[in-house]
């Protein structure tokens, strides 16, 4: 007969690593073993994906942003040599799109900074949205190709570039350099200038650090397989937009976007696997 854990035991490992949580942190508050964790975070971060996939479709988004969020997997770029396969190790970025309205986030995607990955996370959004969409984003250059080819004229496009301040030689920096000034350029249609922001992709941001510790930095909590920085944010956005209760909206970006009437627990995604 198969060795399974208990259900209670993958609720308290899947809800340890959304919580911030390292792997060998999770082992010592749950008592399960870290190979059984890292299992039962993959196959329950596959059955997030599916979900979230059948569920993200049609949708009526108005105000997109877009930005993307640096991690790293085995060693930092610096440390990545001849032998390595370089798509594998190094340097990964999750671009991720965030409704400014519900704060659903509709779209992700893991990968290198390329204009491949860029690609493959517009059209991935595009194929999710209904009606037409403005989009606010970063200076990043490939957005450009990337939102004209898979909207066409079906989209207002905007860029806020932002000048930081200089961090003063000799020292460390532990924090966001502080932003000096700002300009903003609309690329595609006529996007509202009064509504092009970054604001709210960025405080995501900090919110997808605090719960994944694969993101944390100045930590060893890195992932070492690129599948498991993967499964980490499949697990997390799916908790994100379906399960956490977004305080300013009193309910979830999915329930506040329509897409679910009620919210779904943590149970929820551990039998979604099963």
């Amino acid at each position: 007969m198969a060795n399974v854990l208990k259900a209670d035991k993958q609720v308290a490992v899947i809800t340890a690593l959304l919580e911030g949580n390292s792997v060998r942190s999770t082992e010592r508050m749950t008592g399960v073993h870290r190979d059984t964790v890292l299992r039962v975070m993959n196959r329950v971060a596959r059955g997030c994906a599916a979900y979230s996939d059948e569920m993200l479709r049609n949708l009526n988004c108005h105000r997109i942003e877009v930005d993307e969020i640096w991690a790293y997997v085995a060693k930092k770029n610096r440390n990545v040599d001849e032998s390595d396969d370089w798509s594998r190790v190094g340097d990964q970025y999750t671009f991720v799109a965030l409704d400014a309205e519900t704060k659903l986030i509709p779209s992700y995607r893991t990968g290198k900074r390329t204009v491949y990955t860029t690609m493959q996370f517009i059209n991935d959004l595009a194929s999710r949205l209904q009606g037409r969409v403005q989009i606010s984003s970063d200076g990043f250059a490939p957005y450009l190709h990337a939102i004209g080819e898979a909207f066409g004229r079906d989209v207002d496009y905007a860029t806020i570039i932002k000048e930081f301040a200089e961090t003063p030689a000799g020292r460390g920096r532990y924090s966001p350099a502080r932003v000096v000034s700002s300009e903003k350029n609309d690329l595609i249609g006529y996007p509202n200038m009064d509504l092009v922001s970054t604001s709210y992709v960025e405080r995501s941001n900090l919110s997808i650090r605090m719960h994944c510790r694969r993101l944390t930095r100045l930590t060893n909590g890195f992932s070492k397989k690129l599948e498991n920085l993967q499964a980490s944010m499949d697990l997390y956005f799916c908790f994100y937009n379906f399960v956490r209760f977004h305080r300013s909206l009193r309910c979830t970006p999915a329930m506040e976007a329509g897409v679910v009437t009620s919210p779904m627990t943590v149970r929820d995604l551990v039998e979604m696997a099963i």
